[in-house]
């Protein structure tokens, strides 16, 4: 074992970080941020809090009132290691409140409509006046520019107009959404990547930036190779249920009890598979032999696939194709997921505790840092748990002048 010692801080400790997003994206890449080691603010409105505090069955109390918003699923996902501040950001006291907490601040994340916060005083160019270093990563559904700019943007509709929704289905069925809000959580990502690229650049020049993200130009960015396709052939995609377009066979595959997904990735894969269900001749009959040619006769070679693969079981194939190493894999609902022996072997579940209701189950950051290891110590928080302390801590405000602020219904 070794004796190595490693940072308990996580690689951004010391970032600060004002958070006045809500919803998905933006509280996704403040949650990364958190994970990472930065100290992270989030803004709420007092009595409401994030929208999605009301998404969804309710996991834990709030602890402010029957009548005030809830931990739910949907807001515990994305606000773990955070620090609520319920703070009303439209009255002149709240705004003087997040100028002095910018002050403090590397990193402000905002997904308020354009111009909104040009408001309150709480834009970049106000906000940048009072600390030039700061980081300010606008979200928007369309950007800062163009004729959509004013719109606003959920998952679902910029899965619909940005392409995805398109070649995501069943070839004779109904386009279809992801099922998770992929746009949401690709430009969270993409608003990580772009606020440490922006660390880096003022760590260098000691000068802060914007960032103008929006998830309609997110989502047509991750496009990837069917944007590619389209712009060097001009030839709309088409739907290809879970079968791949460029790639074959890669979907899955009926067998005797449940369909099992079969990835084949290269003509030797697929040499070798043949060789494993007993059909060595097919790998090199001239209508299969190359990716190519198995794309342009892809009907006939799942047919001739699946009647041997409708003789066994799903777990007969796995077996049997694993042990050549041959890409498969099975179809798992979520309880098979969390069952998963690697789940369990790469710690990927863990709880945090909540001071009322015990356990709250996790899924952890992805990210395996040999050196700064992430270690999660903060549960979601309930609305406004920790106004006073960051208040007391950040800006030196005393007891009777928060509960003054308390009482006009600033915080």
């Amino acid at each position: 074992m070794s004796d190595r010692k490693t940072d308990k801080n996580g690689p951004l400790a010391g970032l600060k970080v004002l958070d006045l997003s809500r919803v998905l994206a933006g509280p996704w890449a403040t949650q990364v941020l958190a994970d990472f080691g930065a100290e992270v603010w989030k803004i709420e409105k007092p009595g409401d809090g994030d929208d999605t505090r009301k998404w969804g069955k309710s996991i834990v109390p709030s602890n402010i009132g029957e009548d005030s918003e809830k931990l739910t699923a949907y807001y515990l996902c994305a606000n773990r290691g955070k620090y609520s501040l319920a703070i009303d950001i439209k009255s002149p006291q709240g705004q003087k409140i997040i100028c002095a907490l910018v002050a403090k601040a590397d990193i402000l994340v905002e997904n308020f409509k354009v111009g909104n916060l040009a408001k309150y005083g709480l834009d970049y160019t106000s906000l940048s006046a009072l600390n030039p270093k700061l980081i300010y990563c606008s979200i928007t559904g369309f950007g800062q520019t163009g004729p959509f700019a004013d719109q606003a943007g959920y998952d679902a509709m910029i899965q619909a107009s940005a392409g995805l929704m398109s070649i995501t289905g069943e070839p004779d069925g109904p386009p279809q959404k992801v099922g998770v809000a992929v746009s949401d959580l690709m430009t969270g990502m993409y608003a990580v990547t772009a606020i440490l690229a922006a660390l880096y650049h003022r760590d260098k020049t000691g000068r802060g930036q914007q960032i103008d993200l929006s998830l309609f130009d997110t989502q047509v960015g991750w496009l990837a190779n069917q944007g590619m396709d389209y712009l060097t052939s001009k030839k709309i995609p088409k739907r290809f249920g879970s079968a791949h377009p460029s790639i074959v066979p890669y979907q899955p595959m009926r067998s005797s009890d449940q369909p099992f997904m079969l990835a084949i990735g290269n003509d030797r894969q697929f040499e070798r598979c043949c060789e494993v269900i007993e059909l060595p001749l097919l790998s090199g009959d001239e209508r299969f032999n190359t990716n190519n040619r198995r794309m342009q006769n892809r009907i006939l070679l799942i047919q001739l696939l699946e009647e041997i693969f409708l003789t066994k079981s799903s777990k007969h194939w796995l077996e049997l194709l694993g042990k050549e190493r041959i890409p498969c894999g099975p179809i798992n609902n979520l309880e098979q997921v969390f069952e998963h022996p690697q789940i369990k072997a790469r710690n990927t579940c863990f709880t945090l505790s909540h001071s009322e209701h015990g356990e709250i189950p996790q899924i952890a950051n992805p990210v395996k840092f040999s050196e700064t290891p992430i270690h999660y110590q903060k549960l979601a928080p309930d609305l406004g748990q920790d106004t006073k302390q960051v208040l007391a801590e950040q800006l030196s405000f005393s007891d009777s002048e928060m509960a003054e602020l308390i009482k006009l219904n600033v915080i």
